[in-house]
């Protein structure tokens, strides 16, 4: 039997399975951004070759997450390694480290929070359950006491017919033997 509490419950857990998915998706979002922030920096910082695939690769990366942070610090070059590249000191995608994972904090906490929320439905859906067992059962006794006394009801009202007593006979009792008398010692008046 399903009441409108347990389809509200239902209908809750989903909402918030969806939004702690969902959730869960920007976290890891974050978190690979935050690491190809951190490996730009360092490649930035080290003056790596420009030329080498993955100095590519995350430099590619690295000018998409940092769009919205471009231009906020102007870059301090720090000199040339031994490859001529220059070693760049990079405040604006330290600017960007900071704010993308004060923003994984938030989701972290948000995550944390709808898990705390998830658990409480559980516990309301298992409660909900308890109850409607624990209704079940006094249906149930409720039923089974209807029942007697229906029957008793019905006892009674049906007529009472004469019975005759009978009586038993008593059991023939089987004669004993009589014991034997055991002999009495000879008696000596003399001795």
């Amino acid at each position: 039997m399903i009441t409108s509490e347990s389809k509200a419950l239902s209908e809750r857990k989903a909402i918030v399975w969806a939004v702690r998915a969902i959730s869960y998706l920007v976290y890891f979002y974050l978190i690979v951004v935050e690491i190809i922030l951190v490996i730009g920096f360092f490649l930035l910082l080290f003056g790596a070759n420009p030329t080498a695939g993955f100095t590519q690769w995350a430099y590619r990366n690295l000018d998409r997450v940092m769009a919205p942070f471009r231009g906020i610090f102007s870059p301090s070059e720090l000199g040339t390694t031994g490859n001529d590249v220059a070693a760049t000191f990079d405040t604006s995608v330290l600017f960007a480290m900071i704010i993308y994972g004060i923003v994984a904090l938030l989701f972290s906490a948000l995550i944390g929070w709808l898990s705390s929320r998830l658990n409480q439905i559980h516990a309301a859906e298992d409660e909900l359950e308890r109850q409607a067992e624990i209704a079940q059962q006094q249906a149930d006794a409720d039923a089974r006491m209807l029942a007697a006394q229906q029957a008793a009801a019905q006892a009674a009202r049906q007529p009472a017919t004469a019975v005759a007593p009978t009586t038993a006979a008593p059991a023939p009792v089987a004669p004993t033997p009589p014991a034997p008398i055991p002999p009495s010692p000879p008696s000596n008046p003399g001795v």
